[in-house]
């Protein structure tokens, strides 16, 4: 595809960049929002040469260019790389390792990943410790020197936004000689840049803020460097088939322009949100690392800029009856998995996770999104009241 590609000016603030989506015109057609290449090969000529540098969708859809050039840029990245869901991002990650390789990762974290990793991971061959990772002291004793190829972070951590110190793990990973990987789904480049911080690899389930719209399946990886893990990468992606489509492609990077106005109003949304219900006579506690009692409130400030992310939970009073039943009664809140859409979800994590969960039964997960904060605090009310 021939486009005009305007690079970002170094300047200009990474808000309008995402707005713009690079800025990049087709240069055959003019148009501000690029074409969709649902083609699956491309022709040689009399030479037997490829006619534009491409021979199969698989490896290289010149429609996933732009998203993943727009999200290096976010990242501050050398390079990132789409595919077809969060997980297969993640999966093709600790896949590039080998037989053998030691990881350490949270013991809070999104439950899918951590069942890979204790499951399929170990049959892979992979060694896995499962840590406190707000705890650099338990992150720097579970690391093996030597052995240790890849330290695991999620921040904030899954259900219950606990806040790991990414500067901190990534001093440990070097003196290990170990990569560290950060899970930035939740605070998205908009209020964390984990490369900045000293992270090598940077993951998105993008089908959640980056996307925004709850209407496809994507993971991306963005890496400090291309070096031999990357091209390790792009190899098992590439061969394994865990590819984004074009079309998916193209709906990501249409939601990746609202990025910023999204994530801003839903975390300032969040915040008001966790403030109202801090301290409420019905609830235990309320999980949001934008609260001062939260025990991450401190790194967070620091490595956190802009917000504190659009996710929260609530500890209902009653156990998992008392929060099942608030559940139930909320009319506005629509009782989903998953997260970073325009509608706000409300999910009681234990039952979906099942019975092996160290989810509190109590436990109930917020994803705020674009609706009116005051309609959703008065949802939330109702059904509070109601018990």
């Amino acid at each position: 595809m021939s486009k005009k590609h305007h690079s970002p000016r170094t300047n200009l603030n990474p808000a309008t960049i995402a707005a713009q989506g690079l800025g990049w015109i087709d240069a055959e057609t003019g148009a501000v929002v690029p074409p969709i290449h649902n083609a699956t090969t491309y022709a040689r000529d009399e030479s037997y040469e490829l006619i534009g540098g491409r021979s199969y969708a698989r490896p290289n859809n010149p429609t996933l260019e732009q998203p993943e050039i727009l999200l290096a840029a976010l990242e501050g990245g050398e390079a990132a790389a789409l595919f077809a869901s969060g997980m297969a991002s993640a999966v093709t990650l600790f896949q590039a390792l080998s037989p053998g390789d030691h990881v350490v990762a949270p013991r809070s974290m999104y439950w899918g990943l951590r069942d890979w990793l204790t499951g399929e991971g170990r049959r892979w061959g992979l060694a896995v410790d499962l840590v406190d990772t707000t705890v650099l002291e338990a992150v720097a004793s579970a690391v093996q020197p030597g052995r240790t190829r890849l330290i695991w972070i999620e921040t904030p951590a899954n259900p219950d936004w606990g806040v790991t110190d990414i500067a901190g793990v990534a001093a440990i990973a070097k003196r290990a000689g170990a990569r560290l990987a950060v899970d930035n789904t939740v605070p998205t480049p908009v209020l964390t840049k984990p490369l900045a911080l000293g992270a090598d690899i940077v993951m998105h389930s993008a089908t959640k803020y980056l996307n925004g719209h709850t209407d496809l399946l994507a993971g991306a990886l963005v890496t400090a460097r291309q070096d031999e893990l990357w091209q390790r990468i792009l190899a098992v992606r590439g061969s394994g088939g865990a590819v984004l489509g074009a079309f998916e492609a193209w709906l990501l990077l249409r939601g990746m322009r609202t990025l910023f106005v999204r994530v801003r109003h839903a975390s300032s949304s969040a915040l008001t949100i966790a403030r109202h219900f801090d301290g409420h006579a019905k609830l235990v506690e309320v999980l949001y690392p934008g609260l001062e009692r939260h025990p991450g409130h401190a790194v967070a400030q620091r490595q956190m800029d802009g917000g504190y992310g659009a996710m929260l939970s609530l500890r209902v009073k009653g156990g998992a009856e008392g929060a099942l039943k608030v559940a139930a009664r909320c009319q506005l809140w629509v009782r989903a998995t998953s997260l970073g859409g325009t509608e706000s979800l409300l999910e009681h994590r234990a039952s979906v996770e099942g019975p092996s969960s160290p989810v509190q039964k109590d436990l109930l997960r917020l994803s705020v999104g674009l609706e009116d904060t005051g309609d959703l605090i008065e949802d939330m009310e109702q059904a509070l009241r109601a018990v």
